[in-house]
């Protein structure tokens, strides 16, 4: 994935369309749809909206780690169930440049492992060579550390490998590096969180799944982001969407259902600017 660095606002139309279809009919099925943008100081929504073929909404909350998050649920014998939203996010370029800490999830949160970014003797070991005068130099050198440590390969398709098992694999994807820089950084002591979100390309408009960067806490800044698949901080072209402590906690669709074992998945998301 190349992308080029600008530092100019943007207004971004996003469309991001969740497909499942099952082989037999589904008796009953909740899911947690986290595909809303935040609003922040650098992104303003306008007119987002989800609609909802094969289920209906139950409810929206804000969950704690300030994520939108829409409870739906299937119709009963359905067959398909199809999950589309989309509208319009101004971005403001701030240089990755988050800011301060928004609850209610406590900052101290942060710092804790999860199962996908347990930290074992690789990570203490690639985060003992991370080097730089300030937080946020050491940030930015573990960033390229991570990179050159673990090679992008998009044929990787593996979603639940935990950091020390992509260390030794050499190669992954946004999700990995991810997973990997959040390891270290809480090994360095600094609070560091998942992010998912949307990006638009330079090549393409078309993408088949979201994508996913870092964010750590560095004194005198707030939350900063860190792209280690591109080896930038986001710009104007990254509209954040979910944050957690790993994968699961930001991931756009999660949930359970009775029945209709054996789905086949489709996504397509589009990006373009207005």
């Amino acid at each position: 994935m190349t992308i080029d660095s600008t530092n100019e606002p943007m207004r971004l139309k996003v469309s991001h369309t969740t497909r499942y279809i099952f082989p037999s009919e589904v008796n009953f099925g909740l899911q947690q749809v986290r595909k809303t943008p935040k609003e922040t100081d650098q992104q303003t929504i306008h007119g987002w909206t989800t609609t909802i073929q094969g289920g209906q909404s139950q409810l929206s909350f804000t969950d704690y780690h300030n994520n939108h998050v829409e409870l739906v649920s299937f119709e009963k014998g359905t067959t398909e169930l199809v999950l589309t939203s989309a509208g319009e996010v101004q971005i403001a370029d701030s240089y990755g440049v988050v800011g301060r800490h928004r609850g209610p999830a406590p900052l101290w949160l942060y710092r804790q492992s999860t199962d996908l970014t347990k930290i074992g003797q690789g990570v203490k070991a690639l985060a003992r060579q991370v080097e730089g005068a300030t937080e946020l130099e050491r940030m930015h050198n573990l960033s390229a550390l991570v990179l050159q440590a673990v090679g992008y390969d998009k044929s990787v398709k593996a979603v639940d490998r935990n950091v020390e098992q992509i260390l030794e694999d050499g190669n992954g994807v946004c999700q990995d590096h991810t997973h990997l820089f959040l390891a270290c950084a809480r090994d360095m002591g600094l609070p560091a969180r998942y992010v998912s979100g949307y990006l638009m390309l330079d090549t393409q408009t078309t993408q088949e799944a979201m994508h996913a960067w870092a964010e750590a806490y560095v004194d005198g800044l707030g939350w900063v982001g860190f792209d280690v698949s591109n080896a930038i901080s986001p710009d104007a072209r990254y509209v954040r969407v979910a944050t957690g402590l790993d994968y699961s906690q930001a991931a756009p669709v999660t949930g359970m259902r009775i029945g209709g074992e054996g789905e086949a998945l489709a996504v397509e998301i589009e990006v373009v600017q207005q």
